[in-house]
């Protein structure tokens, strides 16, 4: 596995964040907040919003390789009905796609969560057709609880996606 490390955003990292970031692979599987193209005023917007939230009903991290910024990680615990749950967000260059770095790093976050928050319960919902984003979380431990059929709209096209879950009893990491 290539080594990486999770910190928090730092100023420092809005030219790294906007090259990594700025790939219509990446914006293709997230939701239509993650801006395509990802601009450097795109950078400084999100890093000045997770350090200013950070720690405060979420969790965002960096992912760093080789010093620089090339992915980001968050949990984000929910409210209401759900103020038990936190939810799971991530992408990655993808130059480090497929080397076991995400895996990895879900597990880590995921366990500083459950340390952190008082919350029993974290999901995921990738779309159904990425394979890859739904690799990673099975590997990391978390369970498939179903498929939300035709349930979002990305790019003026139908999509189903998928919900995963990881309890706080499952932790392993």
């Amino acid at each position: 596995m290539k080594e990486f490390k999770l910190r928090t955003w730092k100023t420092e990292d809005t030219k790294s964040l906007a090259q990594a970031a700025n790939n219509p692979n990446i914006a293709k599987n997230l939701r239509n907040a993650f801006p395509n193209p990802y601009t450097s005023e795109d950078a400084v917007c999100f890093i000045k919003d997770c350090i200013s939230k950070e720690g405060k009903n979420q969790i965002t991290y960096a992912i760093e390789v080789d010093g620089k910024a090339v992915g980001s990680i968050g949990i984000f615990v929910k409210d209401d009905i759900y103020e038990k749950s936190g939810e799971l967000g991530y992408w990655l260059s993808e130059e480090y796609w497929r080397q076991g770095i995400m895996s990895r790093a879900v597990q880590i976050i995921c366990k500083k969560a459950f340390e952190s928050f008082d919350i029993i319960r974290i999901f995921a919902e990738p779309f159904a057709h990425n394979a890859g984003s739904r690799g990673v979380l099975e590997k990391a431990g978390f369970s498939y609880e179903g498929t939300m059929r035709r349930g979002v709209y990305k790019n003026g096209e139908i999509h189903s996606y998928c919900m995963y879950s990881i309890l706080r009893e499952e932790i392993t990491a």
